[in-house]
């Protein structure tokens, strides 16, 4: 359950900043500590060190909540130069927030490129300067798979600092704990989710609200999964479906082992409510084996290598006007691409769904 919005502002906010004082006094003895143990591990097991595990994540660490601390700071500036919140919603105010978003996520991003070694390729049509110029001159809506640590950071860092997007995000309220965040995501156009409180009616209905506003520099984020693979979700999720007498859809579901069963409610509407966006679906791989605490620890023994790829249907291609069932199969066709597409480039040692009996 997240906190009073209060509570996260006095409480949640300052702790941030006196951590990351805390973790700058302390990040030479932490740093010694690190190497040593590093070090120790690889005499006891004669092995080599792993990368220096653990000094990445300090390193990470360290550049994480100084960021974060600088984004607040940042954040409260705006706050009091805009008449002590009187002008947020204004262009320039933003504009300005945009601006921060971007900022902090470059500097995560730079910062994993410098401690985990993350590279991430996309994939994507070349374009023509004029496909490329008509193209920015139209809204999209983006639909990823989730799955992951940090996948839905790549993703908004792509469109606000490759594709100069104004990204509107459908995130689940748990994210609101993570300050900057939480400050952020209640100032710019973005929807917390709190799906078992809300109900599907109200849920589609704040989308339909984010998508009715995109502008044509606006890119509307929904991960139809509702949450992240894991083998537990994915029987779930085909379990959820044969109980609604969709045996057709749990079938193909079975036939897409590295994604979740989409929920097509969010989607559709969004589709729906902004009639001039192209649709552009995401997959990606390489995150795919960090399921448990266990899995991430063990893959900073080496670089992360990301790869994506990125379709783009045209507005003029998205079946808008069919019936319900038209565009449910769409959506699985596309998510079927996806799951194949995720088949031939995922790493060798990423988790895969056992299969289920028919």
């Amino acid at each position: 359950m997240v906190p009073p919005r209060v509570i996260r502002r006095l409480v949640l906010a300052p702790l941030v900043i006196v951590m990351a004082v805390g973790l700058i006094v302390l990040s030479p003895l932490l740093g010694l500590v690190a190497l040593l143990s590093a070090l120790l591990f690889a005499l006891v097991r004669r092995a080599r060190t792993g990368r220096m595990r653990g000094l990445r994540v300090l390193g990470f660490a360290l550049i994480w909540l100084v960021a974060e601390s600088v984004a607040l700071v940042m954040l409260l500036g705006l706050w009091i130069a805009s008449g002590f919140g009187g002008r947020l919603q204004t262009e320039p105010n933003q504009s300005r927030h945009y601006a921060v978003m971007r900022w902090f996520l470059d500097s995560l991003y730079g910062g994993a490129e410098r401690t985990f070694g993350l590279q991430v390729l996309v994939d994507e049509p070349e374009l023509t300067s004029s496909e490329r110029l008509a193209r920015l001159g139209r809204p999209v809506i983006v639909l990823c798979r989730h799955a992951g640590p940090g996948d839905s950071l790549l993703l908004v860092h792509q469109l606000l600092s490759v594709y100069h997007r104004r990204p509107r995000v459908i995130m689940k309220a748990t994210l609101q704990f993570d300050p900057s965040v939480d400050v952020v995501g209640h100032r710019v156009p973005n929807v917390f989710i709190k799906r078992r409180q809300t109900g599907e009616r109200i849920f589609t209905d704040q989308i339909e609200r984010l998508a009715r506003g995109l502008d044509p520099h606006g890119a509307l984020v929904i991960f139809p999964e509702g949450g992240n693979w894991t083998p537990g979700r994915w029987r779930r999720g085909i379990r959820r479906l044969e109980h609604q007498g969709r045996r057709d859809l749990a079938e193909r579901a079975r036939d897409m082992p590295n994604l979740l069963p989409p929920h097509p409610g969010g989607a559709l509407a969004a589709i729906a409510a902004c009639p001039d966006a192209d649709v552009i679906f995401v997959a990606h791989a390489g995150l795919d084996a960090l399921v448990s605490v266990r899995d991430v620890w063990r893959s900073l023994s080496a670089d992360l290598v990301v790869r994506a790829k990125w379709w783009r249907v045209p507005v003029d291609e998205v079946p808008r006007s069919a019936d319900h069932e038209t565009q449910l199969q769409w959506l699985y066709g596309w998510w079927e691409r996806i799951d194949a597409w995720i088949t031939e480039n995922r790493p060798a040692d990423a988790t895969v769904a056992p299969s289920l009996p028919s």
